[in-house]
């Protein structure tokens, strides 16, 4: 009864501190730059877009299928839209991306740059 529910309580808590501890080594092995969290594409926008840079803003691959462009641009456009809070010229740019990643558009730079 009793010392079983102890011992099993015991062995879980060593169990528990060593995979913690093991985690925390991990955590400290990594760059700095690794821990801040994700490591985001810190170049500006090109002046004529192209499929690589769509993909880029994205988040995708330039192979991905169509059905997973529209969701990452949901996805995209929900965080950064400029009802909430975003950047009209971001959102012109998510939205030249997908078109360029849907083969809608040849890349002639968003509303902003003519």
């Amino acid at each position: 009864g009793t010392p079983l529910i102890a011992g099993l309580t015991i062995a879980a808590a060593a169990y528990a501190g060593r995979y913690s501890i093991q985690a925390w080594q991990a955590f400290k092995a990594q760059p700095a730059s690794a821990r801040l969290g994700r490591k985001f594409y810190e170049g500006g926008f090109q002046p004529t877009m192209t499929k690589r840079e769509a993909a880029l803003i994205l988040g995708v691959r330039e192979s991905t299928a169509t059905d997973k462009i529209r969701e990452a641009h949901r996805r995209v456009m929900h965080a950064n839209h400029p009802d909430a809070g975003g950047s009209h010229y971001l959102a012109s740019k998510i939205n030249e991306a997908k078109d360029m990643m849907l083969g809608k558009s040849k890349g002639n730079g968003s509303a902003f740059s003519r």
